[in-house]
């Protein structure tokens, strides 16, 4: 029996997240699912006080893997630091132990006119990038901001050791072999001796056990260019905590919406699959929020929690489908727009016709 938590959280999460049920629903006929749902971030504060309780952190820990629908929203921008509805996710991904962060940035043909780049240079653009999502400048100690002679000082610390680049490094080739079998690792190791250990350790990774795949280094600035001047020669890219963060949002401009986003966040144990767009509350409520990248977010759950690619590569198949047939919600499309909930009815159509 594999568990499956699902944290609809605030927004239009809880619309998203109904759509991805529709679809977990058909496969329980097939597969042995137990599905337990719980409050989480902003919705989670204003029953409990607290956007993470310690009863809905253990069953996370007891489930397979969690899916989430998205956290945040003006209502709590105003609570301390340590209250706000992304505090929770922060916990939750550090409590799971969920290292590295996976963003596929793939341009469907049937919106490739959605992208902003020319239709030549973003065709058959497929990016899955690998962030390391624990370590870095985000979690880097001593951080500050002090006094110092009567000027301000901000500090904080890009740290990484060995262990920390190599595990998130062995998941990038791992992941490119059943891809197109190349990794290009993004780094500043011209100027940085944390980076210059990245790029070392990346290198020992793929000569003791990844020979057969293609590595590739690039400096970031230079990253941040190529990626816009030849994007579909890209396979698999790995970066650190904020190079990872910067390069992947720069890959789903290419895409022309957030709404088509999945992501995960995996350790060695558990998954954590999300959309890449945010609660979005000026639209919540209202049944328009495009629901695709919460269903392709679970199709990455299929695949990397509970290994099953044929469902993974099922989904994402209607999702296609679905596409190719002209269908489309309003942030992706003017004619023939669906509701959220009519796009979810589209997508789960297409599952049963392929099954």
């Amino acid at each position: 029996m594999k568990k499956i938590l699902i944290l609809p959280g605030d927004g239009i999460g809880k619309e998203v997240t109904n759509e991805c049920m529709k679809v977990i629903d058909f496969f329980k006929k097939s597969i042995e699912i137990e599905i337990t749902e719980e409050l989480f971030g902003g919705a989670s504060i204003d029953a409990h006080g607290q956007p993470l309780t310690k009863d809905v952190l253990d069953k996370a820990m007891e489930s397979d893997a969690v899916l989430l629908g998205a956290v945040g929203g003006p209502k709590w921008e105003e609570l301390e630091h340590n209250l706000k509805p992304e505090k929770g996710l922060l916990t939750l991904r550090k409590e799971l132990e969920a290292f590295a962060n996976l963003r596929p940035g793939k341009v469907f043909p049937a919106l490739i006119n959605a992208s902003s780049l020319k239709k030549d240079i973003v065709e058959g653009t497929d990016i899955f990038v690998v962030r390391e999502l624990t370590g870095g400048i985000y979690f880097g100690e001593p951080r500050y901001v002090k006094n110092v002679g009567g000027k301000r000082i901000g500090a904080n610390n890009l740290i990484y050791n060995e262990d920390e680049i190599a595990r998130v490094a062995n998941i990038a080739f791992e992941i490119a072999r059943k891809r197109k079998n190349k990794v290009t690792s993004l780094d500043k190791a011209n100027v940085l001796e944390v980076m210059q250990l990245w790029r070392d350790v990346v290198t020992e990774v793929h000569k003791n056990n990844f020979q057969d795949v293609e590595l590739e280094h690039l400096y970031i600035d230079n990253a941040a260019m190529q990626v816009i001047k030849r994007p579909s020669t890209f396979d698999v890219i790995l970066a650190g905590n904020l190079f990872g963060d910067i390069i992947s949002d720069e890959i789903a401009e290419l895409t022309g919406s957030l709404g088509m986003l999945p992501s995960a966040s995996i350790g060695s144990k558990h998954g954590i699959y999300e959309p890449v767009h945010g609660s979005a509350p000026d639209i919540a409520g209202q049944n328009i929020a495009n629901p695709i990248a919460a269903i392709l977010s679970l199709a990455m759950l299929f695949k990397y929690s509970l290994n099953l690619d044929s469902v993974h590569d099922l989904i994402e198949k209607a999702v296609s489908e679905t596409l190719n047939a002209g269908f489309r919600t309003k942030d992706i499309g003017y004619d023939n727009t669906l509701t959220c909930s009519e796009m979810g009815d589209e997508i789960l159509s297409n599952i049963v016709k392929l099954s």
